[in-house]
């Protein structure tokens, strides 16, 4: 569908181009969009049981996913907050339009074309700047010895 109503005059020689990239993008959407629900998100069936069950303990029947990156032991609760301080103070350390770029596409989900015009720029200023911010991240928290 976004084939056909965004790049409908388009040449039929970009077309197989166009549809490979859109679905490339709706794919890493969506596994990006399942990656952050998974970790916040359960059925509330585990949390109350059957109703069958009368004495029922919500922490006996909640499951949870061997592979989750949700830490589990307060040792590594503590160690995956003290990450997210540090990656914070990173985020709020680049430069403006660099944070901008960098938390519209990758926190808020949005496109290139969504962040470009939030931003008031071109889409090629959304990529620019979210390029620099990653590789800025990358160096500020190698300094703080975290290896991603």
């Amino acid at each position: 569908m976004k084939l056909a109503e965004k790049y409908s005059g388009r040449p039929a020689a970009e077309l197989p181009m166009l549809f490979q990239r859109i679905l490339q993008n709706a794919i890493r959407d969506f596994f990006r969009r399942q990656k952050v629900r998974s970790a916040w998100i359960m059925p509330l069936s585990n949390l109350f049981g059957s109703d069958n069950e009368e004495d029922n303990d919500p922490l006996d029947t909640m499951e949870f996913d061997e592979n989750s990156k949700i830490a589990g032991r307060p040792a590594e609760q503590l160690e995956q907050k003290q990450v997210l301080d540090i990656i914070e103070k990173a985020i709020a350390a680049l430069p403006l339009r660099q944070r901008q770029a960098f938390m519209l596409r990758y926190w808020e989900e949005l496109d290139v074309a969504e962040a470009a015009k939030a931003m008031g720029c071109s889409e090629g200023s959304v990529k620019t700047h979210c390029s620099r911010a990653t590789h800025a991240l990358a160096i500020l928290l190698k300094k703080q010895g975290i290896e991603l």
